[in-house]
């Protein structure tokens, strides 16, 4: 008798030292189901796939607890190679194809077949010629599975994103033994005629036997295409739900819920920030890989913290980045009345303008240079400050009590300003990045994830500061931040932004569904504005 599940993950446990990302998630997949797989950015979904997968991220740091089954039966899977033996297959968000190869040679890559001649009869099978008909001949079908009618020894050089995704799924259908499909975020790259083609195409997959775990952020789709879907959320198990027993606003709220606790409780302002326009972004367009902003329209009011929020790689931190210079950008943005140049750092500096960036390492911090080094290092490049005499020499007095005050005030534990910024943690380094855009007096102040990777008091303190500023220095902040439950706590407004749009600008007491349908862009709004 055949089991009646494919796939049992049970009470899946992962640990990252003393932080759990996984708490005793289950997940059961059935032949021939589509397994709808939900969760906030940093919900365990991807843990979750690198369990399932063996990768070598988690054998290397002291493995799982729980147990996975394939057919009723326990399995311990390895490697990645060990998971595909065992006929489970990925089509990844991010391609996996050799461009310079045929498309035919891609989909039978380290599967190639060959025939044998006189010389490979005699000095073995290595020496054997490719049976280039034979393979054609199995791309041809798999390309004809997925719709795909493109000639199959076409260079995958230079096609189409939306094509490179069917060739992949291509790829997969083709192997032998494929009991259990991944699909990652299959339609993120794809026009609505393709994703609509795709999701026919896992239909298609689905009824002849395979399972398909799908996992996206777009709830229409899996409103369309799902049987059950399964929801994470801080790593837990939320809820498993069949499709016809559930709405896409139920499953919105149930992605993103309150959870714990908010890390900060803050007073409700006594006061509303000012009707007055700081700045004014119109028809912005970043071109920041990963983060793509496509026509952002957002007004911020002076003193207010406005929060930017959605999933990763929707566009969110392409507008800090954007409008800060780090990446080409073009659009109409106004910085107090005054038109603000693109595309140029210092004159954004100039203007009053301060970045945390969410790379504290890459592009926050100095590593190797001493925490009161890198305190100042802005304000001398920017404003020539702490600079004494004609030579324009450091004042290195001056320094050092402007780094011993920072430190006191931001609680930055090291044992005193000269010790090197690259020994500090990771929470103690973004106070240091926090300390160096607060050097510059800024009007106007971008941070971005500052509470990434970072422990729990080190957040409370951070965002404590944030708030400080803005109550009080009246300093106009925009906080960008995974962290739903952290704009919630301490922004006025958190604008949604979702395919590169402002998808919805929602009041922190808005409901789970409201944030939830905004963040899967049910909602999206093109050029919305605040």
């Amino acid at each position: 008798m055949s089991a009646e599940y494919i796939l049992e993950m049970n009470g899946i446990t992962k640990e990252y030292g003393s932080n759990a990302v996984l708490k005793d998630v289950t997940l059961r997949i059935r032949p021939g189901e589509i397994h709808a797989l939900l969760g906030e950015n940093g919900a365990g979904k991807s843990t979750l796939m690198n369990v399932l997968f063996g990768m070598p991220v988690i054998h290397s740091t002291g493995g799982f607890k729980g147990e996975v089954l394939l057919n009723g039966e326990r399995v311990r899977i390895m490697s990645p190679m060990d998971a595909m033996e065992k006929g489970i297959g990925m089509v990844h968000q991010e391609f996996m194809l050799i461009p310079g190869f045929s498309i035919t040679d891609n989909i039978k890559l380290n599967r190639e077949i060959t025939k044998p001649w006189a010389v490979s009869k005699v000095l073995g099978k290595d020496l054997e010629f490719l049976n280039v008909q034979a393979m054609s001949r199995d791309a041809r079908k798999a390309l004809d599975d997925v719709g795909m009618g493109i000639d199959e020894f076409a260079l995958v050089s230079g096609l189409p994103v939306g094509h490179m995704q069917f060739i992949e799924i291509a790829r997969e259908i083709d192997k032998t033994g494929i009991k259990l499909l991944v699909f990652d975020e299959p339609t993120a790259v794809l026009t609505e005629s393709e994703a609509a083609q795709l999701l026919s195409v896992m239909k298609n997959i689905a009824a002849s036997g395979i399972a398909i775990i799908f996992i996206t952020h777009r709830l229409d789709e899996v409103m369309e295409a799902a049987d059950n879907i399964t929801i994470l959320r801080d790593g837990r198990l939320v809820s498993t739900l069949k499709k016809t027993e559930t709405t896409a606003e139920q499953l919105a709220a149930l992605m993103i819920g309150r959870g714990e606790e908010s890390v900060i409780q803050v007073d409700k302002r006594k006061e509303a920030p000012s009707e007055k326009i700081a700045m004014s972004i119109r028809n912005l367009w970043v071109d920041m890989p990963g983060e793509v902003c496509r026509g952002i329209n957002l007004d911020v009011h002076e003193g207010e913290i406005l929060g930017i929020g959605g999933l990763a790689g929707q566009g969110k931190i392409g507008i800090p980045n954007g409008i800060m210079g780090l990446y080409d950008a073009v659009g109409d943005v106004e910085l107090f009345g005054k038109k603000l140049p693109l595309n140029d750092t210092t004159s954004a500096l100039q203007a009053g303008l301060a970045f945390v960036s969410e790379d504290r390492r890459g592009v926050g911090l100095l590593l190797d240079q001493s925490i009161e080094d890198n305190i100042v290092f802005s304000a001398m490049q920017v404003h020539r400050d702490f600079l004494k005499g004609p030579l324009h020499l450091k004042d290195t007095k001056k320094i050092r009590k402007t780094a011993e005050d920072m430190i006191q005030k931001l609680d930055i534990r090291c044992t005193s300003p000269a010790q090197a910024t690259g020994t500090l943690s990771g929470g103690n380094q973004q106070k240091v990045c926090v300390a160096r855009a607060l050097m510059l007096n800024p009007k106007f102040l971008f941070v971005s994830e500052p509470t990434r990777g970072i422990d729990i008091g080190a957040k409370q303190l951070v965002l404590e500061t944030l708030v400080r500023l803005g109550r009080e220095q009246h300093m106009t902040i925009i906080m960008v931040s995974s962290e739903l439950q952290e704009l919630r706590s301490i922004c006025d407004r958190i604008a949604i932004i979702s395919e590169g749009k402002v998808a919805a600008i929602l009041q922190p007491d808005d409901s789970d569904t409201a944030f939830g349908l905004a963040m899967s862009g049910a909602q999206l709004k093109g050029g919305e504005t605040a």
